[in-house]
């Protein structure tokens, strides 16, 4: 079946900038996270991914990543690990999540966790560019191929950017696969991936194993 119209698959690249803004203590973690762009609370959960691509953490945000290994409070640090980006249409909620998560956990420790050895959190943002890529399909058996051999980056912008900075409510992928090759019942499954859960090499891996199961 061909597709009304082709996909073509988009890359990315991510410039860091950072925002002066620094925290050597839980109190003051807290205190930044209600007054930094929204952008910066972007970078530190959802794009976190893109940055570790390969490598699945036991910490999936920076957040988490810091508090349990520099300050070494593994109790807030597992709190904010199984915070759920994807559960957020907005980073406003996000941001209140986290905060509420961090408050609670303060007020029941009668001594403020700081750095001791490590490093403070730094707080950045980021910009993120596209870079376009000759892989234009027009059929799934084109778009499985061309899912197995694209660079990561282009699973990150085609599931994480499209749904949050680029505003879209689906991934590129599921919105073509219903939209353009009419296939609504495998789009639903490629919907029910949560990405939050490992690598974009996870991702990938289970977007090409329901690829396959349509395929087959």
């Amino acid at each position: 079946m061909q597709a009304s119209r082709p996909f073509l698959f988009m890359a990315c690249a991510e410039l860091r900038q950072t925002l002066g803004e620094e925290a050597d203590d839980e109190k003051r973690l807290v205190e930044l996270l209600e007054t930094v762009p929204l952008d910066s609370i972007y970078f530190h959960t959802h794009s976190y991914f893109l940055r570790h691509s390969y490598v699945e953490r036991v910490y999936p945000n920076d957040f988490a990543q810091w508090v349990a290994m520099e300050v070494r409070d593994h109790v807030l640090g597992e709190r904010l690990s199984v915070i759920d980006p994807f559960e957020f249409t907005e980073l406003d909620a996000l941001r209140g999540e986290l905060i509420s998560v961090i408050d609670d956990h303060l007020s029941k420790t009668p001594i403020v966790p700081r750095v001791i050895f490590g490093e403070p959190f730094y707080f950045n943002t980021s910009l993120i560019f596209e870079v376009p890529t000759r892989m234009e399909v027009r059929t799934l058996r084109e778009f499985r191929n061309a899912l197995s051999e694209v660079e990561v980056s282009a699973i990150y912008f085609h599931v994480f950017e499209a749904r949050h900075r680029l505003r879209h409510e689906d991934s590129d992928f599921s919105a073509w696969i219903q939209q353009s090759l009419g296939m609504p019942e495998l789009a639903d499954k490629l919907r029910t991936i949560n990405p939050y859960l490992g690598s974009l090499e996870r991702v990938r891996s289970a977007l090409l194993t329901v690829c396959d199961e349509f395929l087959n």
